[in-house]
């Protein structure tokens, strides 16, 4: 069975967007995603630790099913691929939290009313991944030697990310910002949870728009990084489509549990950039050498880790 021929049947492609659509719902409707409050670090973690055994337990049914229908060894190959992928879009979904803080505290967003615009982020991000992961599959199906170009793009991006790591964005410089101050009717005061509102009968837009069009144009450059490195482990759709999709379920859990200590973990940058340069280099090294998935996989918890046991050994020493 190759690669590239996906494992999923459409009813397993049906029943994993429609758990998608009730997670999101409960989210929305049921726990609290209208209503305007500081989410706390217990409850963060609380939700992480949900994300992340979602996807664990989705894996051991996904491995379970696949041992009794297509045999042992496309079940363990297909497990441990969804694991690497996971922990992959995982770990680069890091890199979206610094720069959601960084939005959130250039317009000094209050904590209550975060939660809000993350809530409409993850739905836009969820569309946005699905469209890109079809559209990727479908590239890599037709023209395999776009692979070799996905690998060079994500070696160019991790060399970049380790020379720009020190250096934060001005959030005033943004393209997209600039052409909506410019063509839009911006209010100067915030208003809740509102993203327009009607002055002597004229509606405008208020800065909290503006936070989520920055998170929404933020997740449309961290997907163009995230994607290719996901299709250099594997490129059946549905694993690509599944792994990517629990990671950003997850990652609004992440932002909040993370928001208060993120200056204790600014070595990741780094970690991140190593990762993203050696799934580059996996790529590009293909015709001569394969990398096994479980090497990647243990590769890549490596770099990770030894960034965040680097970040905490020199936030304590510097705090001594």
């Amino acid at each position: 069975m190759d690669n590239a021929i996906s494992i999923g049947e459409p009813w397993m492609w049906g029943a994993f967007i429609a758990f998608v659509l009730v997670m999101l719902a409960l989210d929305l409707f049921v726990f609290g995603g209208r209503k305007a409050h500081k989410v706390s670090v217990k409850e963060a973690a609380v939700w992480s630790l949900v994300w992340v055994s979602l996807a664990l337990l989705f894996n051991a049914g996904l491995w379970w099913y696949l041992s009794g229908s297509v045999g042992q060894e496309i079940a363990d190959r297909k497990a441990l691929e969804f694991l690497t992928g996971y922990l992959i879009e995982k770990s680069l979904s890091v890199d979206n939290v610094f720069i959601f803080l960084l939005i959130f505290s250039s317009f000094h967003v209050s904590a209550e009313y975060q939660r809000r615009v993350l809530i409409y982020g993850v739905l836009g991000a969820i569309v946005l991944r699905a469209v890109m992961i079809l559209a990727g599959a479908w590239l890599v199906r037709e023209f395999s030697w776009v692979l070799y170009i996905f690998g060079f793009f994500l070696v160019i991006t991790g060399m970049r990310m380790l020379v720009m790591a020190e250096k934060e964005p001005d959030m005033n410089q943004n393209p997209v910002l600039k052409f909506a101050r410019r063509h839009l009717r911006i209010s100067e005061d915030h208003h809740g949870e509102e993203f327009t509102v009607m002055k002597d009968g004229v509606r405008y837009f208020t800065p909290l728009f503006l936070v989520l069009v920055l998170i929404e144009t933020s997740d449309v450059v961290f997907a163009v990084d995230s994607i290719p490195a996901i299709f250099a482990i594997t490129t059946d759709p549905f694993i690509v489509f599944t792994s990517n999709i629990f990671a950003i379920m997850g990652l609004r859990a992440l932002y909040f549990l993370l928001a208060d200590v993120a200056d204790r973990f600014h070595l990741l940058k780094y970690g991140l950039a190593m990762v993203l340069t050696f799934i580059g280099t996996k790529m590009l090294i293909a015709p001569w050498y394969h990398v096994p998935v479980a090497a990647s996989l243990a590769i890549v918890a490596v770099l990770i880790g030894a960034s965040v046991a680097a970040s905490l050994i020199a936030t304590r020493r510097s705090s001594t």
